[in-house]
């Protein structure tokens, strides 16, 4: 699976969390959404900047900071919406190696995002798993 195709079938099952997704449609979609959060990050921190070095112009530095202010409105948007279609396909990532999606709560564990990443790494069951049939490769 591609890149654009995996993006496509992760927004297209937007919040599915049951069944099977391969490792190439989880990687691939994991990179979108760093991608597309560093893209929309610098350009707020660039704002930020701005506002900051455009201390004596009072007109400058609050244009600037309004529009700081939207940016980061539509940056917490925007990180939501990629945060659902993303925990789901953590768990369908989990299902294809047999586990649960409760271990997705290994978030909020210090150290846990390392056992996530392990895991999500690991290949899947071959064959038929109790979460569905195995998935495209």
């Amino acid at each position: 699976m591609g890149f654009a195709e995996s993006v496509r079938t992760c927004f297209g099952k937007f919040a599915d969390f049951q069944g099977r997704a391969s490792r190439s449609e989880f990687w691939w979609f994991f990179l979108f959404s760093v991608l597309v959060s560093l893209g929309l990050t610098i350009p707020l921190y660039v704002l930020m900047a701005i506002a900051a070095a455009a201390g004596d112009n009072a007109a400058g530095a609050g244009l600037a900071a309004v529009i700081a202010i939207i940016w980061s409105i539509a940056v917490v948007i925007i990180t939501i919406v990629l945060l659902i279609p993303l925990l789901a396909v953590g768990a369908r990532r989990l299902h294809d190696y047999g586990q649960s999606a409760w271990l997705l709560l290994l978030y909020f564990v210090p150290c846990g995002n390392l056992v996530l990443i392990v895991l999500w790494a690991l290949g899947g069951t071959p064959g038929d798993n109790p979460y569905g049939p195995r998935p495209v490769r």
